[in-house]
């Protein structure tokens, strides 16, 4: 049992606790700067092409920019046909000047994509970007979308996913607004922005949600979509699953383990004052002077999901975090002095992954002390593939997520995955 783990990725310089943490936070940028992916060129994805298989399929995504003219659609499928490619669905973006062509495709497992994206430029396409797609794909667009608004009506954590399930890979980070009750517009419209590879909308609390695909250019259409989505998220208000599990510890002890929110606050707050400097210090990799400078944003659906641990009389023992950061995914936790060492934040943190698998998560990752033994214990008891990285003290471990590992984990969690 771990008595305190991570950082977390705070709004601003002013939640900072203290010089250390700052040094801490700085080897861990410089870490993930340099392993981080790029991700893949506007042709292609250069995933490595599969050895032909007689009678197989390759299902395709692809975005070609045509002349909105007649007879200019009609030629395109003509130069897929000749390569043997069937059309399953087609969605149309309309531009300004023409209009982006969006189609999901079948065609033989051994026609490489740079055929079909020349076939498809000899056709009159222009900007043509591929991509190989799967089943998931076959969903068309209007039922995809309203699952997604469905979702996001549930659980106010949900929009983050959304937009990127709705958007494909692409990085969403959320700026609050600032202290004080103003907001961070940062010059966005009501009705938000749209330039090119980057998207701005108004979050629902006030702040600022950024949305940057870099590999492939946003369209109006796309731009709507995201914003009827967030719309949703504000007219909702706030609102989280209501589910929740009782759970006997080993040494007789019931708790409860349920979702958290900024409504939980004031139960964090006090609980932060219960805790010994030493299980602060570790937590946050520094002094902590005044946690309602940041709590506010650990809390918040906007950067992840929270649980929380209470005791029979109701009062809050534990917190855990899933937080977004960027296209990464953070865990963290803090548990109570006295209640250290009795399996609640291996509990929490068997939960947390289990969150992170149904979001689809491909990995998640702690920040803490090489000291600190405990976490890395909890750690090596999820019986995930593990990473390390030390750079001046701080330890980065990073639970990988592949394919065989989700389906075994989330088999293991159950219904632990979402309490």
């Amino acid at each position: 049992m771990t008595r305190e783990v991570t950082h977390v990725t705070h709004p601003d310089d002013n939640c900072r606790p203290a010089t250390s943490w700052r040094r801490a936070i700085s080897a861990f940028q410089a870490w993930r700067t340099r392993r981080q992916e790029h991700a893949p060129p506007t042709s292609d994805t250069g995933s490595p092409a599969p050895e032909p298989v007689p009678g197989a399929n390759t299902l395709w995504r692809m975005r070609t920019t045509v002349q909105d003219e007649p007879g200019s659609l009609a030629a395109l499928c003509a130069a897929l046909a000749g390569q043997r490619v069937d059309i399953l669905s087609l969605q149309t973006h309309p531009l300004a000047t023409g209009t982006v062509d969006e189609f999901l495709l079948r065609g033989p497992a051994g026609l490489p994509a740079s055929e079909v994206t020349a076939a498809v430029e000899s056709a009159g396409g222009t900007d043509t970007w591929i991509e190989r797609a799967d089943a998931h794909d076959l969903v068309d667009a209007p039922t995809r979308v309203l699952g997604l608004a469905a979702r996001t009506a549930l659980d106010a954590a949900e929009l983050p996913l959304a937009l990127r399930q709705l958007l494909g890979r692409c990085t969403i980070r959320s700026r609050p607004a600032p202290a004080g009750g103003g907001r961070a517009t940062g010059g966005v419209p009501v009705e938000g922005a749209l330039d090119d590879t980057v998207m701005r909308l108004r979050g629902p609390e006030g702040g600022v949600i950024t949305v940057e695909r870099p590999y492939l250019p946003f369209t109006p259409t796309e731009f709507a979509r995201a914003r009827a989505l967030v719309e949703l998220d504000a007219r909702l208000g706030p609102r989280l699953p209501h589910g929740r599990d009782v759970l006997t510890l080993a040494e007789g002890s019931d708790i409860t383990v349920r979702r958290a929110d900024t409504r939980d606050r004031e139960a964090a707050r006090a609980m932060h004052e219960r805790c010994s400097a030493g299980t602060l210090r570790l937590r946050y990799h520094g002094p902590v002077g005044d946690a309602d400078r940041y709590l506010n944003h650990l809390l918040s659906p906007r950067y992840g999901r929270t649980l929380a641990v209470q005791t029979a009389s109701g009062r809050v023992v534990g917190l855990g975090h899933l937080l977004w950061d960027g296209d990464e995914t953070e865990v963290a936790l803090l548990v109570e002095d006295t209640w250290q060492r009795r399996g609640v934040g291996a509990e929490l943190l068997r939960r947390l992954v289990g969150m992170a698998v149904d979001a689809g998560c491909s990995s998640v990752y702690a920040v803490t002390q090489a000291s600190n033994t405990g976490m890395v214990a909890a750690m090596r008891g999820l019986g995930l593939p593990l990473d390390y990285q030390v750079e001046e003290g701080t330890l980065v471990i990073t639970a990988r997520l592949g394919e065989a590992v989700v389906t075994a984990a989330a088999e293991e969690l159950g219904s632990t995955s979402a309490p």
